[in-house]
């Protein structure tokens, strides 16, 4: 991919946050002028972008788009849900076109039928968008003067009078027109005198037959929409128009394939001539017809396959990219961003300390030519012993420059949510708004990307259990719809993210009925739990106290998948519940998952580090004190049973010392799992980079990561969420 669609794929995709905020934060505050304005040119440059990179059927789309805004910004048009969401759709079709030149590194193939979608939607509810006529005597009288042309629609186009002034070609913008097949051109009935004719003034009109559909026709004259009328000659015929001349064409070979009457290998034709017409569907974004069509292969009957294209070549129009559209892609990107935009202060703190760097450097190479010298071993030692200290600091500036870098405000995965929310409140019927707190807080860009999916399960469980009816708020004097605040904050190394709703809280007594039913613990243990101990039973994998099934949650998966998530992370999870109040969860996440802190242990004669953050504490344990349950070994620590893995023989490494009369074991939690691991020998503390894991080793059970010792060896990071569940 080359550099200039890099650049536009980049801003790109920074204009459509800025128009999805405006659009989101206009339908609260329809009177915005200041976001009705921001959304405008946030669109229109989005167009021009279009153009520059001659992607027509992005720009037609988003003119159309552009040209509804335009309305609503001059009075004519109010601003009303249905139009947030067309626009909301537009924009959703314009990150999948994105999407397809980020991988294939151009335009999308394909794109027109998707245009053409939005394009009828927006048209629908634009007051500029070009009217059928019903024609009249100047159609029918221009179709019987030209016998011979098997046209759709007839189109008179009136210039404006000073088209030629506006430096405008109206035959050029005619010739525009898909399937053009008839041209006239009228004169005035009178000429004034030749002096008085001013070359400047337009006085012709234009009539033209065309064989194209009625969308075709209205987005290559959207420049002059108010001089045109259109007027439909065939309906029926005008409607196969819909799917493109070439797609048709394809279509209509696969029924001839399917119509050989009496010719061997039937069920073979069936097959191809209905794959290839469902690959022609899903090209165009016909997914619901693509299925139609398989569902009638399926069927084995070859009367069914042809009986399908049949009744899709006689539909209207493709309308599966708008119907697309109004979906919402909630599954989080499957690679992490490659760019960042960085400070500039940022990346000057970095060359001021390359510069104190290299006088360093400097120094040293001087102290050296001095030991070579012969100098004195007290003033050498000394001399070193002060540019170690400088080299030492100037390293720990350059790593948190460096981690800075990485650094990522909040926002970037917040803004994501007030349109899934909407989509889910409008979903569930249940009146509900999304406020956001602390959105310039920063950390690591792991972090960051990284909580897109326990947020978006916290928030659907928030709406789907948490949040009550209208009539059940009203009736606990709560307002009528709900509020659920996403909020960050920075407190030490640690970033917490909190997610906390005004519903009706979680139901212990629901909580304690499931556990039951399920076995989790007997009656008498679950009565004797406290609350907390109760709300963490939710993390439990399959637990759910959903009543039903619906499209957001009721699996089980919700909240074990958060936790799970969350402790990738180098997190925890804690919930807070306040009966009839609401509910909060907050995670409590590292500031950075580059830079590590971890315990070095000794176990099967290698070395391997442990991060501190999943470290309780050390302690050795009498081998007396150690018991066997059937095939694993157990002990009890401070009143609790706590199970115990040796690291030697979980990494494969196998023992080579022998047993000491007392344990080390490192106590470790993760995943609310607690657990001890028992070792050859401890190690010291010490301040890592973690590199993740790569080639044969990527995505290892076990491992997190290496990094190098002093000596150069390489250390490797155990996963403690991998030996603990």
């Amino acid at each position: 991919m080359n550099e200039f669609i890099e650049q536009f794929l980049l801003e790109s995709r920074e204009l459509i946050e800025q128009a999805t905020d405006d659009l989101l934060t206009l339908e609260g505050r329809p009177d915005d002028k200041e976001r009705l304005d921001s959304a405008f040119r946030a669109f229109h440059t989005l167009k021009g972008a279009a153009g520059i990179v001659e992607f027509a059927a992005m720009g037609r789309a988003l003119h159309a788009a552009e040209d509804v805004l335009a309305e609503v910004r001059a009075g004519a048009e109010p601003v009303t849900p249905e139009l947030i969401s067309d626009g909301l759709a537009c924009l959703d079709q314009v990150v999948r076109w994105l999407d397809a030149m980020q991988e294939g590194g151009e335009t999308p193939p394909g794109a027109d039928a998707a245009a053409d979608a939005l394009v009828r939607r927006f048209n629908a509810r634009s007051k500029k968008a070009v009217a059928p006529s019903e024609g009249g005597a100047w159609s029918e009288a221009l179709a019987a003067r030209h016998p011979d042309i098997r046209a759709t629609l007839a189109i008179r186009y009136r210039p404006d009078s000073g088209a030629f002034f506006r430096g405008e070609d109206p035959l050029a913008i005619l010739l525009q027109t898909p399937g053009l097949s008839g041209l006239e051109i009228e004169e005035p009935e009178t000429w004034p005198p030749l002096g008085d004719l001013d070359p400047f003034v337009c006085r012709l009109s234009f009539l033209a037959l065309a064989s194209c559909g009625l969308d075709e026709a209205r987005s290559a004259l959207k420049a002059v929409t108010n001089q045109v009328e259109i007027a439909s000659l065939h309906p029926a015929q005008a409607a196969a128009f819909g799917v493109p001349a070439t797609a048709r064409a394809l279509m209509e070979a696969q029924l001839r394939l399917l119509g050989v009457a009496n010719a061997e290998g039937i069920a073979g034709r069936k097959a191809a001539a209905a794959r290839v017409a469902a690959n022609v569907m899903r090209s165009l974004g016909k997914s619901s017809d693509a299925d139609r069509l398989e569902r009638a292969s399926a069927s084995g009957d070859a009367g069914a396959v042809a009986a399908a294209i049949r009744s899709i070549l006689a539909a209207d129009a493709i309308e599966g990219p708008a119907e697309d559209a109004r979906t919402v892609d909630v599954a989080p990107a499957e690679a992490a961003a490659r760019t960042l935009r960085v400070d500039v202060e940022r990346i000057d703190a970095l060359v001021n300390l390359t510069g104190e760097l290299l006088v360093a450097k400097n120094a040293l190479g001087h102290a050296a030519v001095l030991a070579q010298g012969g100098g004195e071993a007290a003033a050498l030692a000394g001399l070193l012993k002060d540019q170690h200290g400088v080299l030492e600091r100037l390293v720990d500036q350059l790593q948190r420059s460096v981690l800075n870098i990485r650094l990522l405000p909040m926002r970037y995965v917040f803004q994501r949510f007030p349109r899934l929310v909407r989509e889910m409140v409008v979903s569930l019927g249940k009146p509900a708004h999304l406020a956001t707190e602390g959105e310039d807080t920063e950390a690591d860009k792991a972090i960051v990307e990284g909580l897109f999916e326990p947020i978006l399960h916290v928030l659907r469980n928030a709406l789907d259990h948490g949040v009550e009816t209208t009539s059940v708020r009203t009736a606990a004097n709560k307002p009528a719809s709900a509020t659920i605040t996403l909020r960050a904050a920075r407190r030490a190394d640690h970033v917490v993210v909190e997610i906390e709703d005004d519903g009706a809280g979680i139901d212990l007594e629901r909580v304690r009925t499931v556990a039951a039913n399920r076995g989790i613990a007997s009656a008498d243990a679950l009565g004797a739990m406290a609350d907390e101990e109760l709300i963490d039973l939710i993390f439990a994998p399959g637990f759910s106290t959903a009543a039903q099934v619906t499209s957001l949650s009721g699996r089980g998966v919700g909240m074990d998948a958060v936790r799970a998530s969350v402790d990738r992370l180098g997190g925890r999870v804690a919930v807070e519940s306040r009966p009839g109040q609401g509910a909060l969860v907050r995670f409590t996440l590292p500031f950075a998952v580059m830079m590590t802190r971890v315990l070095t242990v000794e176990a099967g004669g290698q070395l391997f580090g442990v991060p501190l953050d999943g470290v309780l504490e050390t302690v050795r344990v009498s081998r007396a004190d150690i018991s066997a349950i059937g095939a694993a070994r157990a002990f009890v620590h401070r009143a609790r049973t706590l199970p115990l893995i040796d690291l030697a023989e979980a990494l494969g490494e196998g023992r080579r010392s022998p047993l000491k009369a007392q344990a080390d074991v490192v106590i470790a939690v993760a995943g609310g799992q607690v657990g001890g691991l028992e070792v050859d020998r401890l190690g010291e503390r010490l301040d890592v980079i973690l590199k993740p894991m790569g080639g044969l080793l990527a995505g290892m059970p076990g491992l997190s990561g290496t990094t190098l010792l002093g000596d150069g060896r390489v250390l490797i990071v155990l996963d403690l969420h991998e030996f603990l569940q």
